[in-house]
């Protein structure tokens, strides 16, 4: 399949990198240095799919817990990317106390202050998602 070719490179606008994380799996780090307020993942503006929680409960336990690790929790709603396989950055943020990246209303994400190239980006998931049942996250 070949695709058009625009003005710019493929790394234009990218700001940071999956890579093996000491708080858990897979993180998101800054591949430069990210100045305060800019949206980490300008490109990424595929639609959320909003799943209710019934319909997860007969799925087998591996599927299951892609829900669970992956999705935005509201209520008794999973957003979700339009496929597993569409995955992006944006869905491996670790969390933290102290986090350095925010989301908005519409789940795009900020730096919310200054990022060093190499560090790890993190959030806080209880300022844009409920826990899963249990109160827990799963790792």
């Amino acid at each position: 399949m070949k695709r058009k070719s625009g003005n710019s490179l493929p790394h234009a606008k990218v700001w940071a990198r999956l890579q093996a994380s000491k708080i858990h799996g897979v993180g998101v780090f800054a591949i430069r240095d990210i100045p305060k307020n800019t949206c980490i993942f300008p490109d990424d503006d595929d639609a959320i799919v909003w799943i209710r929680r019934g319909k997860l409960s007969r799925l087998n336990p591996e599927i299951r817990r892609l829900y669970d690790d992956f999705c935005v929790i509201k209520g008794d709603h999973y957003g979700c990317p339009l496929s597993f396989n569409k995955l992006t950055p944006a869905w491996y943020f670790n969390e933290s106390v102290k986090p350095n990246v925010v989301a908005d209303k519409a789940y795009r994400f900020y730096s919310n202050r200054r990022i060093k190239k190499g560090e790890e980006l993190t959030v806080d998931y209880d300022a844009y998602s409920d826990r899963p049942k249990g109160g827990t996250l799963p790792y």
